[in-house]
């Protein structure tokens, strides 16, 4: 069994790198997606009660809370962009450690099918 293309070693060597695969896509979309929220950072969504004459914000308070809204989504994305680029160091290396394994076993042994080697 341990000469089949598909032992229990060679599936859990590809399921490790789809798994790990997987990730290094979804870290570089989340790399791309943060760098973009740090260059144009996501202004937050506001709701807007009825005010009474008298009552609300100043302009210039309004001015810092939307200061203050684009400080905390450029900190976000920082954080994203930190976590995405981890899990990039973690995914990368571990996929290609378990593909060149992958590679080494399918060049050191021949295929052998019913008429003899392939």
């Amino acid at each position: 069994m341990a000469s089949s293309r598909w032992s229990l070693r060679n599936i859990y060597l590809y399921l490790v790198c789809l798994i790990t695969l997987i990730m290094v896509i979804v870290s570089v979309v989340g790399l791309v997606q943060n760098t973009v929220r740090l260059v144009y950072p996501e202004v937050g969504y506001y709701y807007s009660e009825p005010m009474k004459e008298g009552e609300g914000l100043t302009a210039e308070e309004i001015e810092r809370q939307r200061e203050l809204d684009e400080e905390r989504a450029r900190q976000q994305a920082i954080y994203s962009l930190v976590g995405n680029a981890a899990m990039l160091l973690v995914a990368g290396p571990l996929y290609i450690y378990h593909w060149r394994k992958i590679e080494v076993e399918h060049v050191d042994k021949p295929e052998v099918t019913q008429g003899g080697i392939a």
